[in-house]
């Protein structure tokens, strides 16, 4: 897939030539040299100009409100989903953050051909965990934007709150196709099917790739 060539209007609508090209460049480089540092990128960026100069060209461009995430990126990311799956087919939207050195990046992106492909993401000013508050932030335009979509959110144990939970039940209720989730439990909780009844997920001698469905049950502490 040619990015530049199949979103070609797109692009020329909010960046300049000069803006496309700092882009097209950056992108082969963040593929040939798998880092993300501006020192290094710029040091490595073919425009013969000094050093500094290149610094800041890549800063601009970086900073610039033409790249903003719903004016640039959502229309792409969008058109992309709607070429490579139908309507009647199933979104996996898997939630991810990763602490990278000072940057908390938190993430959501649809599953593509056993890869991920970014659909929004926010830089928690902050260090660890997301909130309820950051969580519904990165999921609630992200089902704007495909809710034409049935969609299956995944995530590790880190959103596994009932408030998430509760949320997105209640999203689905008003949402025109339905809202799926599936997030994993830490092995201390509970399964509690009566009051006599309770066991800990790490007794239940779960294995990969084996699949136990219970229903009607209720997690605890």
């Amino acid at each position: 897939m040619d990015f530049f060539s199949a979103h070609q209007s797109h692009v020329q609508k909010y960046l300049t030539k000069s803006q496309i090209l700092t882009l097209q460049l950056l992108i082969w480089l963040l593929q040939t040299q798998k880092d993300v540092r501006i020192e290094r990128l710029a040091s490595c960026l073919p425009i013969p100009i000094l050093y500094e100069s290149r610094r800041k060209k890549i800063q601009r461009l970086l900073i610039s409100s033409s790249l903003s995430l719903s004016l640039f990126w959502f229309p792409i990311i969008k058109s992309i989903v709607e070429k490579e799956f139908k309507r009647s087919e199933r979104l996996i939207l898997v939630l991810d953050r990763t602490q990278w050195q000072d940057n908390n990046v938190f993430i959501i992106s649809v599953r593509w051909r056993k890869r991920a492909l970014p659909i929004y993401w926010l830089v928690l000013k902050k260090k660890g965990s997301s909130n309820i508050r950051e969580q519904i932030a990165i999921i609630k335009p992200v089902l704007k934007l495909f809710s034409h979509y049935e969609v299956v959110i995944l995530g590790d144990r880190e959103f596994h709150g009932i408030e998430l939970s509760y949320w997105l039940k209640q999203r689905n209720k008003k949402a025109k196709n339905p809202i799926y989730f599936a997030f994993r439990e830490k092995n201390n909780i509970y399964l509690r099917r009566s009051r006599k009844n309770q066991e800990r997920f790490k007794n239940l001698k779960l294995v990969p790739e084996v699949k136990v469905l219970h229903k009607n049950v209720k997690f605890t502490k």
